[in-house]
């Protein structure tokens, strides 16, 4: 059996009084949902704050973390540091942090290993563009891009806990979402990629979905076979709504 993971992922919003009360929030309206992971991924100057005030079994996430260890790399956190402050998952790979910072495989590899190495659990973000899926070349996308990630971690760290949200870029903070079928699909075809590395792996990996869930469409969405979860973005700020996909999830 996969449990079922829901990440927040808060983005660059709030100031630290907005941070303390989502969390709070958050935490007042998950209690009981113990048949479920959640994990909340505040910005970086929030942790240590959300870190306090996060009850009901939910864990604490960062956004990103740098790609080589504490020394030189000003402006980066090492994962390690995150650790040390009681961060337990970390996003990588996100589709705004490879538009806006041109992070590649190399660099996101190179992150993925600081963070397995540090005991922090790689969230990897894949998935295409509007223009990629127009042409027809999304499987190539996002088979490229899980395996130049594993390709380079095969003979360190390997995939080893990590879980892989897919994330359609076309379809983030756009309103448009995939259909269930589309996103049972996809992820469906993600397995599939990673049973050709190892099937193993492929069986208990989760999978999540990260392209616009909302209390709506989650249900439908949860329902599907390959989908263990979700990888939450705007709706993650109001804490009805994301309490709301969390239950979601726990009802199966």
């Amino acid at each position: 059996m996969r449990t079922p993971l829901i990440a927040g992922n808060w983005k660059m919003n709030g100031l630290s009084e907005d941070a303390v009360a989502l969390a709070a929030s958050v935490s007042d309206r998950i209690g009981g949902l113990d048949a479920i992971e959640i994990v909340v991924c505040p910005p970086f100057v929030h942790l240590p704050a959300v870190a306090e005030r996060l009850r009901g079994g939910a864990y604490l996430g960062a956004q990103n973390c740098a790609d080589a260890p504490q020394g030189a790399r000003t402006g980066e956190v090492a994962a390690d540091m995150l650790a040390d402050i009681g961060v337990r998952y970390v996003i990588l790979g996100h589709s705004e942090r490879r538009a806006f910072y041109g992070e590649d495989s190399a660099m996101i590899a190179a992150r993925y290993t600081q963070a397995m190495e540090s005991g922090l659990r790689p969230i990897l973000c894949v998935g295409e563009t509007l223009e990629e899926r127009e042409d027809g070349r999304t499987e190539d996308v996002v088979a490229g891009q899980i395996n130049d990630v594993a390709d380079r971690l095969e003979s360190s760290v390997g995939l080893g806990d990590g879980v892989i949200a897919y994330e359609p870029v076309w379809a983030i903070g756009t309103g448009r979402t995939a259909t269930a079928a589309q996103a049972q699909a996809m992820h469906a075809f993600i397995r599939g990629v990673l049973g050709e590395r190892d099937p193993g792996l492929a069986g208990g990996m989760r999978l999540l979905y990260g392209g616009s869930m909302k209390p709506g469409n989650a249900a439908d969405l949860l329902a599907q076979p390959d989908v263990d979860g979700g990888l939450i973005g705007g709706a993650s700020l109001n804490a009805e709504d994301f309490a709301a996909i969390c239950a979601a999830a726990a009802r199966g």
